[in-house]
């Protein structure tokens, strides 16, 4: 088969998994509602498309970015949850809600920030770094960081409404998200995809290493400042609509080495589609557990993540040792 069918294939495996978001929930609504006057209809159109929208496009950036984020560290542990930018965001987004009281375009522009200057710092800590265990190093006393700054900021909240709105939204979820919440959330993620987009063959002539990707005319300083803005701008915008929703960055571009293989730049649009087909399907998933509540997607996926990210800890040991 070739790349172009993979591709298709992916993309139609992507609008099945749109579609099937539509109709799942915990309310039936039938075929015969969904083009009609019955008022079960708007189910469908004020909360399940727009939570389906919003699926779509953060498992893709999320997707695009551990492809970038791994191709331009040269890491296969690289992932915005991983290495501690969602945390970072989180932690943005929660200083705003809790002693701003901000919402909207506020908690948006506060997350975006924090991701991008995590994104910032983690590159310039690992820069010259080729080791995995530097980089998992770097990214983990980020996210701790990250982590222990949000939590001291819950307790020292002054309103308890604030603090039960924050701890709500750690757990990441697309639960009630409604067309406001769309239309804030994707000018800066399709801004921030887009910068890294172009990253692809720069991250092409990195992978034989920084003197050859000079030699080919690549400036590094701009590679660094597209993924650091696109970074920061897609996980950040998705962090403030959804919360904290990792591991789709490390799983996917893993799964799809080998259909569409290892070259970076030919992976950005197969983890593209491959994080909108996950989450879609997650999101999915979660909303046909039994039960009246829903589990939170965030937690949903860190419950198949770790283990996967465990594996390749383990993976990566045997490698070294054989």
């Amino acid at each position: 088969m070739s790349q172009s069918m993979r591709l298709a294939a992916l993309a139609l495996l992507v609008a099945l998994l749109f579609g099937g978001s539509l109709a799942c929930g915990k309310a039936v609504v039938p075929w015969s509602a969904w083009f009609s006057g019955d008022p079960r209809w708007w189910i469908v159109a004020e909360l399940r498309l727009p939570r389906a929208v919003l699926a779509l496009s953060l498992g893709a950036v999320l997707g695009l970015s551990g492809a970038v984020l791994q191709g331009y560290l040269r890491n296969p542990l690289a992932d915005p949850g991983v290495v501690g930018i969602s945390a970072a965001a989180a932690l943005g987004a929660v200083v705003a809600i809790v002693f701003a009281s901000a919402s909207g375009v506020g908690v948006f522009a506060a997350a975006i920030l924090a991701a991008g200057g995590a994104m910032a710092l983690l590159a310039a800590l690992t820069w010259r770094s080729d080791s995995t265990v530097t980089f998992v190093l770097a990214g983990t006393v980020l996210a701790s960081l990250a982590g222990a700054l949000t939590a001291f900021t819950i307790s020292v909240a002054p309103n308890p409404y604030a603090v039960a709105e924050a701890m709500d939204w750690l757990m990441g979820a697309l639960t009630d998200r409604s067309w406001p919440d769309v239309a804030l959330a994707l000018p800066p993620m399709a801004l921030g995809a887009l910068l890294l987009a172009l990253t692809g063959r720069s991250l092409d002539a990195l992978a034989l290493g920084e003197p050859a990707a000079r030699s080919l005319g690549v400036r590094l300083g701009a590679v660094r400042l597209l993924v650091v803005a696109g970074t920061g701008l897609a996980i950040g915008a998705g962090v403030a609509a959804t919360g904290v929703i990792g591991f789709v960055g490390l799983i996917v571009p893993h799964l799809l080495r080998p259909v569409f293989g290892h070259r970076p730049g030919a992976l950005l649009l197969p983890a593209s589609l491959g994080g909108a087909a996950l989450l879609l399907a997650g999101d999915s998933l979660v909303r046909l557990a039994p039960g009246a509540g829903e589990v939170r997607l965030g937690v949903a996926m860190a419950l198949i993540g770790a283990p996967f990210f465990l594996w390749l800890l383990l993976r990566a040991r045997h490698d070294a040792w054989h």
